[in-house]
């Protein structure tokens, strides 16, 4: 039923309590996780001239990728897991990342990042929803 599982992260609680879910139900049905971390073109300082290696070295420099937590969580399993980090805005690179990676299900905390940016741009998972044809399983922050 599912082969591959997409957990787009943002580094949030919402997005950890989702890949939390991603990597139990990748587990019940020998599936690989993808982690998906998707640089905001239109909200970061990063310019879209730098290649993937220069993106990665920034934000290690900076403190991490928001997939590292995810990648860790999935060593500690039997669950294959692959990290993907691309700029873009976000609900398209996860649709087009949908599309290209052969993923059956998407799995996404229904809070990410909020405040002010949440308010003008939306909600990256409402978007998703809204846009992909793969199933997509929405977490809660209580992760019930």
């Amino acid at each position: 039923m599912y082969e591959n599982i997409l957990v787009p992260t943002d580094g949030s609680e919402g997005a950890n309590m989702a890949a939390e879910h991603a990597l139990g139900i990748a587990g019940t049905y020998g599936a690989t996780v993808h982690v998906l971390y998707v640089v905001d073109v239109r909200m970061s300082p990063i310019s879209t001239d730098m290649d993937r290696e220069e993106v990665v070295q920034l934000l290690e420099q900076s403190g991490g990728t928001p997939t590292t937590p995810v990648l860790q969580r999935a060593e500690g399993t039997d669950v294959p897991a692959t990290e993907a980090i691309r700029l873009g805005v976000p609900h398209e690179t996860i649709h087009e990342y949908v599309d290209e990676e052969d993923i059956n299900l998407v799995v996404m905390g229904t809070h990410g990042r909020t405040g002010l940016e949440r308010t003008l741009l939306g909600s990256t998972t409402e978007r998703v929803v809204r846009t992909v044809d793969t199933p997509v399983m929405t977490v809660p922050l209580s992760g019930d």
